[in-house]
């Protein structure tokens, strides 16, 4: 059982740590695609502003180029912020005729054209300087184009050459602001489900830009990169970041329900596992306490019926059923021993009505001194035959409590009782009062035997004694301190034990007063 709890809790284990990876690769992959979406989105957007701004091209369409056609495409900027003016030139000019598939992997069946060289000059001038010094050339090499198609197509092949090579001369800060990559970035990461904190950071050639959320910081393990704005050229100079600071805790709650329904469940069967062992180990103790009871019980009632068989026989003498004296004698220990068996019933049959609360108990008040008193004359005839002593020291100043007389007279006799037993040698005892505030205090003290720490938590319970293994040196069923427990509480009191082996043993018993 143990073995197949632990094997149930590593498999649980396993499969959160297996859920959690599993969870951790969908978010990654769909952060990626997000991060995709975003980057063609303002790729788009840049396209579609520049085309409406700028979209102007020679109506060459349905006719063949002839290799004195030019398509060209002009562009002339002059942007006050920076101070500087952009002129850019495109020209396609035909070669020979030849068949290829078409621009964006489209087959037309229309009109077929010749193979194009496009020629592309980008020129940043100063506002302030016209001269030669002034001039910030950037001569992109002739780039061929080999399509076949209709000169439509061949026009926005030149366009997307076009706008890409002129706003790469801008700040990124004009291309894209950071409301507008907010905006995109919410919208799509709550479209996939992606609902936790985010921050994002444009980088440009590995520096960071002012194109960023606030709070941005890179961390390895939540953030993650793509290139944006890429040239013709395929160079992707600008990279967007975006860092999740929350993610650990998004991916433990996307399984949170069904880890915490794993949890409790594991919970039940380990608390159902640990009763279930309680309880085995309870029922071999009350296994062993049951064998004890039969036992201590069986030597306790062997002595009187031997004692009654004996006497009976005895009269059965001829000799002795003349003499009256003898016959008085041996019925009278017949007697005694009947009421010593009845005793030990009567005890049994005691427990049994207090704990189905059976047992009427009126209380009056009494002097808790006087019923001391009381107890110690019910077991002064044994002290006397072993020669021992019972001291009295009463130092309470306060007596008087709500008490039945018969019962609690048995508590301190079944208290002395133990004392005296337990004592192996001459049995001196000490009994002492006191006061604590609305209480008054009665300690028993012996030099006896003493107990275990084991035994003193138990030696309330109904049927406990310490182990002594087949010596029966001690009499008793285990019943007397249980009853003990049972009395002191239903007078609202508490009793307990102070005991150390080898040095006797301290009983307190402690009572509410009456004010």
């Amino acid at each position: 059982m143990s073995l197949s709890l632990l094997g149930i809790i590593l498999v649980q284990v396993y499969w959160f740590n297996t859920s959690l990876e599993n969870n951790e690769e969908q978010f990654k992959f769909h952060v990626k695609q997000v991060l995709g979406s975003v980057g063609n989105k303002l790729q788009n957007k840049e396209r579609y502003a520049f085309y409406k701004k700028n979209g102007r091209f020679k109506d060459n369409a349905k006719k063949s180029p002839k290799s004195e056609d030019l398509l060209e495409y002009g562009y002339y900027e002059r942007n006050a912020k920076t101070n500087k003016t952009i002129i850019y030139s495109n020209s396609i000019i035909s070669e020979d005729y030849d068949m290829f598939s078409t621009f964006f992997d489209k087959r037309l069946d229309s009109l077929k054209v010749k193979n194009y060289t496009a020629k592309r000059n980008t020129k940043v001038f100063n506002n302030n300087s016209f001269d030669n010094s002034g001039i910030q050339n950037t001569i992109i090499p002739d780039l061929t184009i080999e399509k076949a198609g209709d000169l439509k197509i061949l026009e926005d092949a030149q366009f997307e050459i076009a706008y890409k090579d002129v706003v790469a001369n801008y700040p990124i800060n004009e291309r894209v602001s950071k409301e507008q990559l907010n905006e995109l970035l919410d919208k799509e990461l709550k479209e996939y489900g992606i609902k936790t904190p985010y921050e994002f950071n444009i980088y440009s050639n590995g520096l960071a830009t002012k194109i960023k959320s606030e709070h941005f910081n890179f961390d390895k393990y939540a953030t993650y990169s793509i290139p944006v704005f890429i040239d013709n050229d395929g160079n992707n100079k600008y990279m967007l970041l975006v860092t999740f600071p929350q993610k650990k805790k998004f991916l433990f709650s996307e399984i949170l329900a069904i880890t915490l329904l794993s949890v409790v469940f594991t919970l039940i069967i380990i608390i159902a596992y640990a009763n279930a062992l309680h309880q085995l180990i309870k029922q071999r103790q009350i296994s062993e306490i049951k064998t004890d009871f039969i036992n201590n019980m069986t030597h306790e009632f062997k002595t009187p019926i031997a004692t009654i068989n004996l006497a009976l026989d005895a009269i059965k003498n001829p000799k002795v059923i003349d003499d009256k004296e003898k016959v008085y004698r041996y019925l009278q220990m017949i007697r005694d021993e009947n009421k010593r068996m009845h005793a030990q019933v009567e005890n049994v049959l005691r427990i049994s009505k207090l704990e189905k609360k059976e047992l009427e108990i009126t209380k009056e008040p009494l002097n808790v001194q006087d019923i001391i008193e009381e107890a110690i004359d019910h077991v002064n005839l044994i002290i006397e035959d072993r020669q021992g002593a019972i001291i009295t020291h009463f130092e309470a100043n306060r007596t008087t409590a709500l008490l039945n007389d018969v019962h609690f007279t048995n508590v301190i006799v079944n208290i002395l009782d133990n004392a005296i037993k337990y004592s192996p040698d001459v049995p001196v005892i000490d009994i002492y009062t006191e006061n604590i505030k609305d209480f008054i205090l009665i300690k028993v003290k012996d030099q006896g035997a003493g107990m275990s720490k084991v035994a003193q938590k138990r030696i309330f319970e109904k049927f406990y004694r310490e182990h002594t293994g087949d010596i029966h040196n001690v009499k008793g069923h285990g019943l007397g301190l249980a009853y003990v427990k049972r009395i002191v509480e239903d007078h609202n009191g508490q009793v307990f034990v102070e005991s150390e082996k080898g040095k006797g043993s301290t009983f307190i018993i402690k009572v509410p007063l009456i004010n």
